[in-house]
């Protein structure tokens, strides 16, 4: 602020705003590139995470409370975040499901939806998945509308919306223009901030609030019958130009009302709209609308969210679902890989499991569970990362919207991973350890399966937390790599734990890997008295050189559990305490 000449501590970005907008009225927020615009309506929407607010702001007459205002309101964002492997009929079931009351029922919910997706025109691709933007299934203007779609079945009172036409050709903008329309009629409460808008998008408009840079009002009235009491008043200044024949009135309003015109004509817009009697009306209708009507009452609601916490989980566990099973390039992808490296395992390992004749084949069947468990563990927290980085945005917007709480919403991420780590493991485990050749005996079975589903859940269940706890999918694969690095070198097998200096000791008890590779190899030869040709038994050997004692498989199976409840805990905390989304 200094580098760029401001002198006070803070810098003002709306400065004695005021006005109302109303039931059945669209109003359009317009203004010249960093008016303030998208501030008021984040400060208007109760989005703002930063900086200081002061003022009234007043629903029916009553202060505004922000718990209360997010169950009546909606916001639709200038930038369409969607999750990508759900269908649009689902987007909105979804939608209504959390964020409706909880006293109506599934089959008034699905008509309110069907009348929604009629008034946004949404009936052709009910059916189609909502996809990535740019990249694949609905089109802009299509994601435009969803946009609208997803807020409207929340039943709200009030929706503002930031730039609905942003990145829409002109058909494409009438269409949701035309959509807008339908919502006002409907009786609802719709503020818009717009940027040069065609005339006939603009036209379509009640009344204008405009603003000027350094976040002051201008004009804050009605348009009139093609723009006529806009142009009126502008025309009525001293020294503004006329607008011509077929001149787009939007146009002309920002081009005669730049800095460089205030500055041409000695005048400040602001100081004039505050001495004309259309101010003089608005703060009239203001104190008018600030008194609450006879016998009206505040807002209340008995809970926070519409919807109980077991509900939240329910709807949350639904669309994590059907995410999964719609996401091919992460899961079936992830189960071939696993495939093709437990075939690679195997051939490369081939019958080592029989072979305990000297050190080096225990050490090289140690290879083939260390390798397994940096292999895939790495491939499940790389791979799950940006999952969870896509449905993150998503998440910031629900939770804004107040649709439930962070807690169900994480429960249920974690919760849908585990059924297919489940299939993904014993996919590899009956591979490898029938090629390696392992004993077939139950309680050794059983071990491999259970340190390897856990190991392969905390792996993932930490991928999960990095991306939780840092701002971004890159800053989460950084700090993950840190930690792959760390991991590998004191898990105890390219050094044993009995060779390691003592004063690094202390981290391998601390290494998830370290506990891993113990259960894997204790549970499979520390029992073992067979003779080595070096004249130790194979269980001497282990305790001896690698550390691992058969009495301790028990608690190294504890302890991984307890790291995968570490994580997926780390996970569930960070998604409630943290927010990386600054506006």
């Amino acid at each position: 602020m200094r580098g760029e000449g401001v002198m006070e501590d803070k810098l003002v970005l709306l400065k004695g705003v005021s006005g109302a907008f109303r039931p059945g009225v669209l109003t359009a927020l317009m203004g010249v590139s960093g008016a303030g615009k998208t501030t008021l309506l984040d400060v208007l929407a109760g989005r703002k995470t930063g900086g200081y607010i002061e003022g009234n702001i007043s629903i029916s007459g009553y202060p505004k409370k922000q718990e209360t205002f997010a169950r009546i309101a909606g916001y639709c964002e200038q930038n369409d975040i969607h999750s990508p492997h759900v269908t649009v009929y689902e987007s909105l079931l979804y939608s209504s499901w959390l964020r409706l009351p909880s006293d109506v029922n599934s089959k008034t919910r699905k008509m309110f939806i069907e009348e929604v997706m009629e008034l946004v025109e949404l009936n052709p691709v009910r059916n189609a998945l909502v996809g990535l933007p740019s990249v694949d299934s609905l089109s802009t203007e299509q994601r435009k509308r969803l946009t609208i779609a997803v807020e409207l079945v929340a039943n709200p009172s009030i929706i503002f919306m930031d730039e609905p036409t942003s990145g829409l050709d002109a058909r494409a903008a009438a269409i949701v223009m035309r959509t807008v329309r339908n919502t006002v009629d409907t009786g609802r409460t719709v503020v818009c901030t717009i940027h040069q808008p065609s005339i006939d998008i603009f036209e379509a408009f009640d009344e204008l609030f405009l603003m000027k840079q350094g976040g002051q009002e201008i004009y804050v009235g009605p348009l009139g019958r093609h723009c006529s009491q806009l142009i009126k008043y502008f025309e009525g200044i001293e020294g503004v130009s006329k607008i011509k024949d077929r001149y787009n009135p939007a146009t002309w309003m920002l081009e005669v009302t730049t800095s460089a015109q205030e500055v041409a004509l000695g005048v400040d817009f602001a100081d004039l709209y505050k001495q004309s009697d259309l101010y003089r009306r608005n703060k009239a209708l203001i104190n008018e609308l600030s008194v609450p009507a006879p016998g009206s009452k505040d807002l209340y609601f008995p809970t926070q969210y519409p919807q109980s916490m077991f509900t939240q989980f329910m709807a949350c566990l639904w669309k994590q679902s059907w995410s999964y099973w719609r996401n091919p390039p992460y899961k079936a992808v992830q189960f071939l890989f696993t495939t093709l490296t437990a075939l690679m395992f195997g051939t490369m390992f081939w019958d080592l499991g029989t072979q305990k004749k000297t050190p080096q084949d225990l050490t090289n069947a140690m290879g083939s569970m260390y390798t397994a468990v940096i292999f895939l563990g790495v491939l499940n927290c790389y791979s799950v990362q940006p999952v969870v980085a896509v449905e993150w945005t998503v998440f910031y917007r629900e939770r804004a919207a107040g649709m439930y709480s962070p807690v169900p919403y994480a429960l249920a991420q974690v919760l849908i991973e585990i059924p297919y780590i489940l299939a993904q493991v014993v996919t590899y485990v009956l591979i490898v350890y029938a090629m390696i050749g392992f004993e077939w005996i139950g309680a050794k079975f059983f071990w491999y399966l259970f340190f390897m589903y856990f190991t392969l859940l905390y792996f993932t269940f930490f991928g999960m937390m990095t991306v939780a706890v840092t701002p971004n999918p890159h800053i989460a694969a950084i700090v993950s790599s840190f930690f792959y690095g760390w991991w590998n070198l004191f898990a105890g097998f390219i050094i044993p734990r009995t060779r390691i200096p003592i004063w690094w000791r202390w981290y391998y008890w601390t290494c998830p890997v370290s506990w891993s590779l113990y259960g894997l190899v204790a549970s499979q030869f520390s029992d073992i008295k067979a003779p080595l040709d070096n004249g130790q038994t194979v269980q001497d050997y282990v305790r001896d050189y690698l550390g691992y004692r058969h009495v301790f498989v028990g608690v190294a199976a504890a302890v991984v559990v307890g790291f995968t409840i570490l994580f997926a805990s780390s996970f569930v905390i960070s998604t409630k305490v943290f927010n990386f989304r600054q506006r």
